[in-house]
C-alpha cells in the first residue's frame, strides 16, 4: 500500500521500496527481487497513469522521447551488462554490490530534490526540445536494468529540468514513463518471466495499485512546490538506511 502511495503521489520512489521489501522481508536475493520489482512497479504505474491522464497529467510526446531510448538500453543492460558483472568483486557479492549501488542514487537524487530551485509554474513555457531528455533516458535505462527501479526518482527531476514540466506533469508522465520501461524490462527477459510466481506477484501488484488510488487523490490536495522537498527527504533517509545495513551487514 505504501508502494502505491509512493507512486501516485510522487510518480516514483516505488521500486525504492519494492527491492527492499522483497529483499528484507520476503528473503529474495537481490537480483530476482530487480526482476518482480520490474512487474509490480510496472503494472501499478500503468494504472496510476492512466488515472493521471484523466487529469490532463500525462505529456505523451516527453513519454516518447524518453521511454524509447530508455527502453533499448533496458533491454542491453539485462541481456549484456548485467550477466558481465561477476558474481563477487572484491571479496563483495553481486547482491550486495547492486543494492549499494541503488543506495547511492537514491542519496545523489536526494542531494538534488533537496536544492532550491524555482518550480516551473502551470502556464510555464515548456521545452520541445526532447533531444534534452535523451542523456537521462540512458542513465535511467542502465538503472532500471539493473536494480529494478523504474527510475520514478530520476525521471522526475529530468523532466522537471530538461522540459520545465511542472511537477505535478512531471509525475503523470514519470508514471507512464516507468510503466514502459519496467514491463518491457520484465516481458523482455525470459528467465524472469520463467522464475515468477505470478500468485505472490499478482498479490502484491494489487496490494500496491489499490495504493496507487489512495496516492493520486492524495495528490490533488497536496500543492506541488510541497512534493520536491518531500521527495528529497524521502530518498535521503532510505538511502542512508540502505548504505547504513549494507556495511554493517557486511563487515
Amino acid at each position: 500500500m505504501v508502494i502505491g502511495i509512493t507512486l501516485g503521489l510522487m510518480g516514483g520512489g516505488g521500486s525504492i521500496l519494492t527491492v527492499p521489501t522483497l529483499v528484507y522481508l520476503f528473503g529474495e536475493s537481490a537480483s530476482k527481487a530487480t526482476g518482480d520489482s520490474l512487474f509490480i512497479v510496472g503494472a501499478t504505474a500503468a494504472i496510476g497513469a492512466g488515472l493521471m491522464a484523466r487529469r490532463g497529467l500525462v505529456v505523451g510526446r516527453a513519454v516518447l522521447g524518453f521511454a524509447l531510448p530508455a527502453s533499448l538500453t533496458v533491454w542491453l543492460t539485462r541481456h549484456f551488462l548485467l550477466p558481465a558483472i561477476p558474481d563477487s568483486l572484491g571479496g563483495v557479492s553481486r547482491d550486495t554490490l547492486l543494492l549499494i549501488f541503488f543506495a547511492a542514487l537514491m542519496l545523489a537524487t536526494a542531494v538534488s530534490m533537496l536544492r532550491k530551485r524555482k518550480e516551473a509554474a502551470s502556464d510555464a513555457q515548456e521545452s520541445t526540445d526532447l533531444r534534452q531528455l535523451v542523456p537521462p533516458a540512458l542513465v535511467v535505462g542502465v538503472v532500471t536494468g539493473l536494480v529494478g527501479a523504474g527510475g520514478g526518482f530520476l525521471i522526475v527531476p529530468a523532466l522537471t529540468l530538461a522540459v520545465k514540466l511542472p511537477i505535478k506533469r512531471a509525475v503523470g508522465t514519470s508514471l507512464a514513463i516507468i510503466s514502459a520501461n519496467s514491463l518491457f524490462g520484465f516481458f523482455s527477459d525470459a528467465k524472469i518471466r520463467g522464475e515468477a510466481h505470478w500468485g505472490f506477484l499478482l498479490t502484491l501488484t494489487a496490494l500496491t495499485a489499490a495504493g496507487m488510488g489512495i496516492g493520486t487523490l492524495l495528490s490533488k490536495r497536496i500543492p506541488g512546490e510541497k512534493l520536491r522537498p518531500t521527495f528529497g527527504i524521502f530518498l535521503l533517509v532510505m538511502g542512508t538506511y540502505m548504505v547504513a545495513r549494507e556495511i554493517f551487514l557486511h563487515r
